[in-house]
């Protein structure tokens, strides 16, 4: 059975799941439907509004720090060397039901060295197509155990993210030997994967 997760809410996933071990980060959004009122000629010669390209990407952290940028896990480096988390691949407009982008972690083969995985989501593109995650509705992180294809948990992001650009959705976490999941729901205004990755470099610079 699912568990519905509020924001700030930490659960267990080792915990009644026994022998857990490769588990699908699931992850989905919708463009919100924006009506028009420009009429008939401004249709004619306005253009037409751009898809929002939302990537999904996964940070491995050491004692809380992202210690290399080979930690990071997004479309231009679909596997962590490790081979412990992958990402299945882009999507380009997040058109359609379900996931929208899914990332798999072997829970089994994440190095001890690394405690936390986060899970972000930002807009490519976002500053110069003045978009934001207030253009999104639907947003939502899953966990689904992938031996079963049973969904563990889910957290649907409710709150208004008018004006951030990139989006901490979650975390896996190593805690007392368990792996556990925080919802986490922060936004930023970062433009790019890598400025998003370089608050967990520099800790201080903080969110």
């Amino acid at each position: 059975m699912s568990v519905n997760l509020q924001k700030g809410q930490k659960v267990s996933l080792s915990k009644g799941n026994p022998g857990l071990s490769r588990i699908v980060v699931g992850l989905g959004w919708d463009e919100a439907k924006t009506g028009s009122s420009s009429g008939f000629f401004g249709g004619l010669f306005s253009a037409p509004p751009q898809t929002i390209d939302c990537d999904a990407f996964a940070i491995l952290l050491r004692n809380g720090r992202l210690v290399s940028r080979q930690d990071v896990v997004y479309f231009n480096n679909l596997t962590h060397f490790t081979g412990s988390v992958k990402h299945m691949g882009d999507n380009l407009t997040g058109a359609g039901d379900g996931d929208d982008e899914q990332i798999v972690i072997d829970l089994p083969r994440v190095p001890m060295e690394y405690d936390r995985i986060v899970i972000a989501v930002n807009i490519y593109q976002a500053h110069q197509k003045n978009q934001h995650f207030g253009m999104i509705k639907n947003a939502f992180i899953r966990i689904v155990n992938a031996a079963s294809n049973q969904e563990m948990l889910r957290y649907d992001l409710t709150e208004n993210y008018g004006g951030m650009t990139a989006m901490v959705f979650g975390e896996v976490y190593r805690y007392n030997g368990e792996w556990k999941f925080n919802a986490i729901g922060s936004g930023t205004r970062d433009g790019s994967v890598g400025d998003l990755a370089e608050r967990y470099e520099n800790p201080k610079k903080g969110f």
